[in-house]
């Protein structure tokens, strides 16, 4: 008997819309979005999107793509590259994209780190030169 049972069922998972963005957080607009840039394809059922296992392991891709500030350039580039040459070619070009990533974000966080040390700087100057509005703040 399960034996029947396990033959009637598709061989993978599908989900919808609204499942995929209740389980990513994510609104339709945005899953809607990735599609226009061929970033995802799902399939049709009459005027419902069905989305694929590999659908839903793509928009995990793209949301932490998304989440360290890849653009969908550079995530396209990656996903692209699973389908036309494998996974191996796909990894190199993930690695790339991901140490270039890692280098923007370090000079954005020095920045980050020389705008914080300046404004310390200049709020300990005016703390000393005006005790009084220090004062006022702390109250």
């Amino acid at each position: 008997m399960t034996m029947l049972l396990n033959l009637r069922r598709p061989p993978y998972r599908t989900y919808s819309i609204t499942q995929l963005c209740r389980e990513f957080q994510a609104t339709p607009r945005a899953l809607r979005f990735y599609e226009e840039q061929g970033l995802l394809a799902p399939a049709r059922r009459d005027t419902s999107r069905v989305y694929s296992y590999k659908d839903r392991a793509r928009l995990r891709m793209i949301l932490n793509g998304r989440r360290v500030g890849l653009s969908i350039a550079e995530i396209r580039d990656i996903l692209d590259l699973y389908d036309e040459e494998g996974e191996a070619a796909q990894s190199a070009e993930a690695l790339r994209i991901f140490k270039h990533r890692i280098d923007q974000l370090t000079a954005q966080r020095q920045e980050v780190d020389d705008a914080i040390s300046t404004l310390r700087a200049a709020a300990e100057r005016l703390e000393r030169q005006y005790p009084e509005a220090a004062q006022s703040l702390d109250s």
